[in-house]
């Protein structure tokens, strides 16, 4: 695995903060702490700094383009996620009692991560507000992970020597199968919402 990270950082170096600043525009923190590590080697020319200035970026525009949809569509956009009521309920009411508090921190609570900014869209929190908001928690965040990593790498290092790699491709591994896994069971309930919710067939004679 180190050979191959290598490789890719030598011959393609020059891509990895813009393909950071996208990753981190769709999805989350998995990339940014595992190039965190990877730079505790100090041998590949990763700035971490550098590393967590692309990742707020791409985590700031991304959900400032989720508020803004969240902003028009309003709620007839949650009728896609009909498996998610529990948890947009929940979304809501922290938004309603705890605004500045809920945005600052939803990137670090699991189960909401990814519906909260179409949640305080929805629920009226003014763009001026938001914006200065959403870019301090996403600057807290990405040098929060980006930093993390680095001292994850160097623990790692000291605690595993060469066999970091292993630990730390497990970890890619396991983050894969874990994403999988909640997709297909979302899907599962989806379909399973989409069925219940289907008018029956009338008999014919």
């Amino acid at each position: 695995m180190e050979d191959l990270i290598q490789t890719i950082l030598t011959q393609y170096g020059y891509l990895l903060y813009p393909v950071i600043l996208v990753w981190t525009f769709v999805e989350g923190e998995t990339v940014v702490i595992i190039t965190g590590a990877i730079a505790s080697e100090g041998k590949y020319n990763i700035s971490v700094e550098g590393l967590a200035l692309a990742a707020l970026a791409g985590s700031f525009a991304g959900d400032q383009l989720y508020y803004y949809i969240g902003r028009r569509y309003g709620t007839p956009l949650l009728a896609r996620w009909p498996t998610l009521g529990k948890k947009v309920d929940w979304a809501f009411h922290l938004v309603k009692t705890h605004p500045v508090l809920f945005i600052l921190s939803f990137r670090f609570i699991y189960g909401i991560r990814n519906i909260a900014p179409f949640v305080i869209g929805i629920s009226g929190v003014s763009r001026v507000r938001y914006f200065i908001l959403n870019l301090i928690a996403a600057a807290i965040w990405a040098h929060s992970f980006a930093w993390g990593g680095y001292w994850l790498g160097r623990a790692l290092e000291t605690w595993l020597g060469d066999h970091k790699w292993t630990m730390l491709g497990g970890f890619v591994l396991a983050a894969v199968i874990i994403g999988g896994l909640g997709y297909m069971s979302q899907k599962r309930k989806m379909r399973a919402a989409e069925t219940t919710s289907e008018p029956a067939t009338p008999a014919q004679d």
